[in-house]
């Protein structure tokens, strides 16, 4: 009787610790999850902190197009409002979309400065751009470490016996980034 109270006690001492070691797991996973989360926030704010002096650069130099500027000034004011909240897949889209939009703008203006050829040789617009160009490369490694934090994250929560203790202990899948719908697409580019 006494041996079989033992048996009971270990194996219920090594479920204990099972869900423990799996509980600690996937709060690492998590932190990682936000970690991640944080990085691509900071780079989306790099983006637009850059983007009032490419704007200011061009502004000084040429007498350029009003609407373009406007644009751009509106599609940061709507990235800066969208910025932050919790990590949700609609926040991620929303944001994502706020971004791309201030980042289709940004584009707009760099190819309508190729028309400029005073302004594409000053050293400070040279400078700019490739602060923006290496700012949208940070942006797709952070998007892309986050979805790997994701994922590693989802596989820990969905896998068994994870599963079990993802369940006891409220821990449920998470969304990255999804491409958006038509960039499976060839970009046609009218002159």
């Amino acid at each position: 009787m006494k041996k079989r109270g033992l048996i009971i006690a270990a194996v219920l001492g090594i479920i204990a610790i099972y869900f423990f070691t799996t509980y600690n797991a996937f709060v690492k996973k998590e932190e990682k999850v936000q970690q991640q989360w944080s990085e691509v926030q900071n780079t989306y704010q790099r983006r637009l902190d850059l983007t009032p002096n490419l704007v200011s650069v061009v502004k000084g130099i040429s007498g350029f197009e009003q609407s373009t500027l406007v644009a751009i000034a509106e599609a940061r004011q709507k990235a800066q409002q969208g910025a932050g909240g919790d990590m949700t897949a609609e926040n991620y889209g929303r944001q994502a979309a706020l971004q791309d939009s201030l980042a289709a703008a940004s584009n707009r203006i760099i190819a309508i400065i190729e028309k400029y050829p005073a302004l594409r040789g000053t050293e400070a617009y040279r400078g700019l751009q490739t602060q923006l160009e290496g700012n949208e490369r940070r942006i797709k490694v952070a998007r892309n470490d986050f979805n790997a934090a994701v994922a590693d994250y989802n596989s820990a929560v969905r896998g068994f016996p994870g599963k079990i203790v993802a369940g006891a202990f409220g821990f449920s899948p998470r969304e990255g980034f999804q491409a958006a719908a038509g960039t499976d697409k060839n970009v046609v580019i009218k002159f």
